[in-house]
C-alpha cells in the first residue's frame, strides 16, 4: 500500500501532497444538497450577490474539509490507517469560491504507541489547505489510528 506505517512518521516532517484540485459548482450543489444543507450562501448566486460581502457563493467548509484530507490520504494513510479518531481545531481563515483550486500539505505534529494496542500508534497530522494564490483556506488537526509495520515472515 501506498500509506506509511506508524514507524514511518517523523515529528515535524512536512509532507508536500502532489494533488491538487479545482472546485466547481457541481461540486457545491451536490454536496450540499447531499447533506441536505440549503444554505443560500452555497446555492444561491442572486442571494450572494445582493447579500453577502463576497458577491458570490462560498464553498461548502464541509466539503473543503473533505476535499484537504482526501487530498492526504495517497500520501500517508492509504491502507495503512485503521481509524480517524477526531478533528480538531478546524478552521477557514479565508473562503473558497468555484473555480478556486486546493493544494495541500501535512506536517506530522506527534505520535505515540496506542495504550491499548501494542501493534498500533495514533499520529496526529496538521493538513493546511491553500488556494492557487497560496492563501491559506483550511486548517484542520487530525488524530489517525495507524498500524505499525507487519512482522517480516
Amino acid at each position: 500500500m501506498a500509506g506509511l506505517y506508524f514507524e514511518d512518521f517523523e515529528i515535524g516532517k512536512v509532507h508536500v501532497h502532489e494533488l491538487s484540485r479545482t472546485v466547481t459548482e457541481m461540486d457545491n450543489m451536490l454536496f450540499s444538497n447531499l447533506t441536505l444543507n440549503p444554505q443560500p450562501l452555497h446555492i444561491d448566486r442572486h442571494f450572494c450577490e445582493r447579500n453577502t460581502e463576497w458577491g458570490q457563493p462560498i464553498m461548502n467548509s464541509i466539503f473543503t474539509l473533505g476535499l484537504l484530507i482526501g487530498m492526504t490520504v495517497g500520501d500517508l494513510t492509504l491502507g495503512t490507517t485503521i481509524a480517524n479518531l477526531g478533528m480538531t481545531d478546524v478552521r477557514f481563515p479565508k473562503p473558497m469560491f468555484q473555480g478556486d483550486s486546493l493544494h495541500a500539505v501535512t506536517e506530522v505534529i506527534s505520535k505515540r504507541v496506542s495504550k491499548s494496542r501494542p501493534d498500533a500508534g495514533i499520529v496526529e497530522f496538521e493538513h493546511r489547505g491553500f488556494n492557487q494564490d497560496d492563501v491559506l483556506v483550511a486548517v484542520c488537526r487530525r488524530q489517525a489510528f495507524m498500524h505499525m509495520r507487519p512482522e517480516a515472515a
